[in-house]
């Protein structure tokens, strides 16, 4: 499926996919080399091109009130909005044997999803819902709230991000048996472009029992009836 997606995508520009939206890889698109530099030398690269980008713009760096706004960009590019993209962030995903024998699903919903697009580097901001059922081991609720913020937490397609999360929580917790949905709203849909304030976009990834109407319909249930039209 990923591959015939990839060849797919292969025959039209990068323009194109950009504009549309279109992810190219269930992996976030990473170099073989993207790990050699320290996190501190990636925020003194990443200050002197975003000080050129300034100036190429017109602003004027001795202004007092922009001359420290390149090094702050690059902090918070490192250290903030893309930290998912350092391995040393990636939240420890301790699981527990299921003692007390529970059965039934288990979701976390309205868990804050900051993320940003890849194709223009804008916010993607909204809400992911998680659930899954244990075949033994259960998470701690906590951790399903670290797991998704990392994978928002780097240039990010919304598909790819619910696909993801999924897998790192299937991995965890030795189970298929795992769904996410992810309602979010696009800045480069809703303030450049079509400039579409009120669109949202809705998706989902459903493992293992999700996949069956009834558990699929229950999970949506505890989410409310407005989900219920896009996967009922």
């Amino acid at each position: 499926m990923a591959d015939s997606k990839n060849n797919n995508v292969n025959n039209i520009s990068a323009d194109e996919i950009g504009d549309n939206h279109v992810g190219t890889s269930i992996d976030t698109p990473l170099r073989p080399d993207a790990f050699d530099m320290t996190p501190q030398e990636k925020i003194e690269s990443i200050q002197k091109d975003f000080y050129n980008i300034m100036q190429t713009l017109g602003l004027d760096m001795t202004d007092d009130s922009l001359k420290g706004t390149p090094k702050r960009v690059a902090k918070m590019f490192v250290n903030e909005i893309f930290r998912g993209l350092l391995p040393e962030n990636k939240p420890g995903a301790s699981t527990f044997e299921n003692k007390y024998g529970y059965s039934r699903m288990l979701v976390e919903k309205n868990i804050t999803v900051n993320s940003t697009c890849e194709h223009h580097f804008l916010p993607i901001v909204g809400n992911a819902h998680v659930a899954y059922i244990s075949t033994g081991r259960v998470i701690g609720l906590s951790k399903i709230n670290r797991i998704v913020d990392y994978y928002s937490r780097r240039p990010q397609v919304q598909e790819r991000m619910a696909m993801q999360i999924v897998s790192e929580l299937q991995e965890a917790l030795n189970s298929e048996d795992v769904a996410v949905i992810i309602e979010a709203k696009h800045m480069c849909v809703t303030t450049r472009g079509i400039n579409d304030i009120n669109s949202s976009t809705v998706t989902a990834e459903f493992g293992g029992k999700f996949k069956e109407k009834e558990t699929r319909d229950e999970f949506l249930r505890y989410l409310g009836d407005n989900l219920m039209p896009y996967f009922g």
